[in-house]
């Protein structure tokens, strides 16, 4: 991006409904090109949070639909290179994350669509001070997404662009986080995109995906500025049809991309910031009647980052979704 349909809202019914939410979830609400799952980090924390934004839902139907999405995140192991690290190299030890959004998303006849996101994260923070290990919990609102989409380019609404801004909501002053460990960067970021959907059967039954998302900060706060990030992800689904009493199962499988540049300016870590990484992604969507609900994990089997960094074995990503 992300049980909760994944920021997903399609708004056709039967087959062609099940497998739109199915790529459009996974283009959007964890959406983006082959390149998906890039955060920042600074001493020792590649976050890998921009997985989750890159979840959201591009509809091809006009309509609206609400959503809401737990994601899941532990970075326990320290990663310096293309493998693991000794622990001792990293002061950071463990950061553990759940994420919750809340989002809106609508769709209008003109192909022209927006996109609300308010989510709440709530992280616990493990880092050796030289003496012990102190561990911090804190929770708060964090950056606010706005993004609009097109997909008037044709009648199916399958190919779209989205342009964006991340507001600096976020709690970013937090005494005992890092900068790159905070809730919230501090910065104001734009975001622009493209995604195209897809038959790869006649009867529609098997689907794919493109997305990708370009991320940047156009004003931050002083001394902390966050990596460019480019994310993407590519898939396919597959409408296994129905269970009986409105349920449609449609199973997925997602390639996710992503790199992101080191932070810079005088707070920041760019020795051990920066990273790129691929990861592959097994999902199920379920359909029942207006009801959407989505879950996937995330698994790395590439990741090249610079310095030491702090990852996770696996990302989890939830959602359910209304539509309208």
């Amino acid at each position: 991006m992300k049980i909760f349909a994944w920021t997903g809202r399609a708004l056709s019914s039967s087959r062609t409904r099940t497998a739109d939410l199915v790529r459009t979830q996974v283009l959007a609400g964890c959406a983006m090109l082959a390149i998906l799952a890039f955060p920042a980090e600074a001493y020792a924390c590649a976050c890998g949070c921009g997985v989750f934004d890159i979840d959201n839902i591009f509809p091809t139907e006009p309509g609206g639909s609400v959503y809401l999405e737990y994601d899941y995140m532990d970075q326990n192991q320290n990663w310096s290179g293309i493998s693991r690290a000794p622990a001792g190299n990293n002061s950071d030890k463990d950061i553990r994350t759940s994420f919750y959004t809340a989002g809106f998303q609508y769709l209008f006849w003109s192909g022209f669509g927006v996109m609300v996101e308010v989510p709440l994260w709530d992280r616990h923070f493990a880092t050796f001070d030289g003496v012990s290990v102190d561990t911090f919990n804190h929770a708060a609102l964090g950056d606010v997404r706005l993004t609009g989409t097109y997909s008037g380019f044709s009648a199916d609404n399958t190919t779209g662009v989205t342009f964006g801004i991340k507001l600096p909501t976020g709690d970013s002053s937090y005494a005992n986080f890092d900068p790159d460990t905070e809730i919230g960067s501090g910065s104001t970021d734009l975001t622009f995109g493209a995604y195209h959907v897809g038959k790869l059967s006649t009867d529609g039954a098997w689907r794919y995906f493109v997305q990708g998302r370009y991320q940047f900060a156009v004003a931050n706060k002083s001394g902390y500025r966050p990596g460019n990030e480019l994310d993407g992800v590519a898939g396919v689904s597959y409408d296994a049809g129905s269970l009986g009493s409105g349920i449609e199962i449609s199973p997925l499988l997602q390639l996710i991309a992503s790199t992101r540049m080191h932070d810079s300016e005088s707070d920041s870590d760019p020795v051990n910031s920066g990273y790129s990484r691929v990861l592959i992604s097994p999902g199920i969507d379920v359909n029942i009647d207006s009801w959407t609900l989505h879950a996937e994990v995330d698994v790395p089997f590439y990741q090249n980052v610079i310095g030491n960094q702090l990852t996770a074995p696996a990302l989890i990503k939830t959602n359910i979704a209304y539509s309208f």
